[in-house]
């Protein structure tokens, strides 16, 4: 399985001996299978038991409890989040599948994807695979007088794969702090809408 990588790394990265580590980074599209495959793992009760196990280790992690998988927890004054550890017993597909699940649903509290990118990155002669979606909430014309809603901030999802094999993924939500919009709604409020049952 080694040579696979060293074979891999050379066509991505050739002549790497005596240069800097490099990378390459491209914007792509989801495909209908994917969505397909989606929509089919929703309907499950595989699915409906892992949102609702993220979901609750989540809060355990803030009671500073850890389950499997494990969750960490990212709160600051200007961005809040969350990233889930792989782990062997959810299963490959079902942590890309719950991954593409919280686009989807962040999509639905009224959020606009601005993009979707992967990123190839050779880190300590390994192979790391970023897939990052953006979201921005819809853009709006004001009355005069009136602010502008942020909802919950810009919203990033990342998902990471090392020599191919599931890392993490993580949510980050991040404020705007402009007296031209209302203070953003608040995290655990976005966590309680992204895993309620749909």
């Amino acid at each position: 399985m080694s040579d696979f990588f060293d074979d891999l790394l050379k066509k991505i990265f050739p002549n790497r001996e005596g240069n800097p580590p490099l990378s390459v980074k491209e914007n792509f599209l989801l495909k209908e299978k994917d969505l397909h495959d989606l929509e089919e793992w929703n309907k499950s009760e595989e699915s409906k038991a892992l949102f609702a196990l993220v979901y609750r280790n989540y809060h355990y992690k803030r009671a500073q409890i850890n389950d499997t998988p494990e969750v960490h927890v990212f709160s600051s004054a200007y961005a809040n989040g969350f990233a889930l550890s792989y782990s062997p017993e959810v299963g490959a597909n079902s942590f890309s599948l719950l991954f593409l699940g919280l686009s989807r649903r962040i999509i639905a509290l009224g959020y606009e994807q601005v993009s979707l990118d992967r990123k190839l990155e050779e880190v300590n002669e390994q192979v790391k695979e970023t897939e990052k979606f953006y979201f921005k909430p819809p853009l709006q014309l004001p009355q005069e007088g009136e602010l502008i809603s942020q909802l919950y901030g810009n919203i990033s999802l990342e998902k990471i794969r090392i020599n191919q094999q599931p890392s993490y993924f993580k949510l980050l939500a991040s404020v705007y702090s402009d007296r031209l919009y209302y203070d953003a709604k608040p995290f655990d409020e976005l966590m309680d809408r992204l895993f309620e049952r749909p």
